[in-house]
């Protein structure tokens, strides 16, 4: 009988990104350019229905 040179693992060899983990660091930035879109199209609208 022989022993293989490496155990059986169930793991993949190379470990997946987590996608959250990718859009976290771009949080500061999409929130305070969201929320500006979001107020001048606030904005807009206010203007056009006076």
């Amino acid at each position: 009988m022989t022993i293989p040179n490496t155990p059986a693992s169930h793991e993949p060899a190379t470990p997946e990104q987590d996608p959250i983990e990718g859009i976290v660091p771009m949080i500061p930035l999409v929130i305070p350019l969201v929320g500006g879109v979001l107020i001048f199209l606030l904005a807009f609208i206010a203007v056009s229905m006076a």
